[in-house]
């Protein structure tokens, strides 16, 4: 074996993090603040999930995604979600071709899902059929069209928009849908310093260049191996129990349950205005968003701080609120909040 080849077959957790800053500093080459949204989206793709993206038109998400493709060295692609996409738009179609010698046959002609990383923009303003056809894509690797099924090749990563504005004619997306989502992020509008800088980077005479972090055709090998080095990081018995309680504190019936075990614990904002919890998804989201931050801090192992910090990102978009918590104007992140206060009292 090579030396190029053992580097590629054994990354340690320095090359982790050392890759990881690389890719980051690469996408601020374009994008300009969203440091905490970039970090949860690179770490959603090293952990092995998808992202739902959450922002106002014109902050970036687009930039964005092409820019983390150049930064991989990866094909990336971009869907319009609209109300009259039909899944083969997305997935791709059979079509009858011709031959030289006049014979006809089907043909598959691959859809724009056939990348390595996706931006499914707006995908609230497609029908749920249309929406449904990324799923088998996002969860199975996968693309099946009539009697066929066509591999899609690894790495894949789906960044999902929603945009909360323009709300007439959209689509919502089903809890069971939200919930495959690995986190959910926010794209915030700028601040004036900000705002500042981006006029100044993208009006000037030339757009600093994006160098790819890998050469042409190590990227994916690289990336799945340091996705395989992701799972490794240990997790303590405590830990896990620690992000099983967390998430089960969202669950209204639950809440009331801690509460009894634990005097500190008290969260009446959660038996309140909470309809549904965070499903058992929630806590693999918080302990393998933990891993990448743990690698991040040069650990190899998992820290009670690290559940902390993913919590708003993992649970905001699994807590299905009632109608008493929009009459009183109170947000899943306030709920979250408040669990993650609730539960942090319970530390051993």
């Amino acid at each position: 074996m090579s030396e190029a080849q053992a580097a590629i077959a054994q990354p340690t957790i320095s090359d982790f993090a050392r890759t990881f800053r690389r890719i980051q500093a690469e996408i601020h080459k374009a994008i300009i603040g969203h440091e905490e949204a970039v970090e949860e989206l690179l770490g959603a793709m090293f952990a092995g999930g998808h992202v739902l993206i959450e922002g106002v038109p014109g902050t970036g998400k687009t930039t964005l995604v092409k820019t983390l493709g150049l930064a991989l060295n990866l094909s990336f692609g971009r869907i319009q979600f609209t109300v009259d996409l039909m899944p083969a738009d997305i997935t791709g179609t059979r079509v009858i071709l011709s031959g030289a010698d006049g014979h006809r046959e089907f043909s598959f002609q691959p859809g724009p899902i056939f990348c390595h990383i996706l931006l499914g923009d707006e995908i609230n303003r497609a029908t749920p059929k249309t929406q449904s056809a990324l799923l088998e894509a996002m969860a199975e690797l996968q693309v099946t069209v009539g009697a066929n099924t066509y591999p899609l090749a690894p790495p894949y990563f789906v960044m999902a928009t929603l945009n909360p504005i323009e709300m007439e004619g959209t689509y919502p997306l089903p809890e069971a849908q939200l919930d495959r989502f690995l986190f959910k992020v926010r794209l915030a509008y700028p601040g004036e310093e900000e705002l500042v800088r981006i006029i100044t980077a993208t009006t000037g005479p030339e757009a600093s260049g994006i160098e790819p972090v890998f050469a042409a055709g190590e990227a994916a090998a690289k990336i799945e191996n340091l996705k395989r080095l992701v799972r490794e990081v240990l997790v303590a018995p405590q830990i896990e129990q620690y992000a099983a309680r967390m998430v089960r504190a969202t669950q209204p019936h639950n809440s009331r349950a801690l509460g009894e075990l634990h005097n500190r614990i008290r969260i009446d904002a959660v038996d309140r205005y909470v309809s549904f919890g965070s499903s058992p998804r929630g806590a693999l989201a918080l302990i393998m968003g933990a891993k990448v931050r743990a690698m991040l801090d040069g650990r190899a192992n998992v820290a009670y701080d690290d559940i902390d910090r993913l919590a708003h990102a993992a649970l905001e978009h699994r807590i299905m609120l009632n109608y008493a918590a929009h009459s009183d104007n109170v947000d899943a992140a306030q709920i979250v909040e408040q669990v993650v206060k609730a539960i942090r009292a319970t530390r051993a």
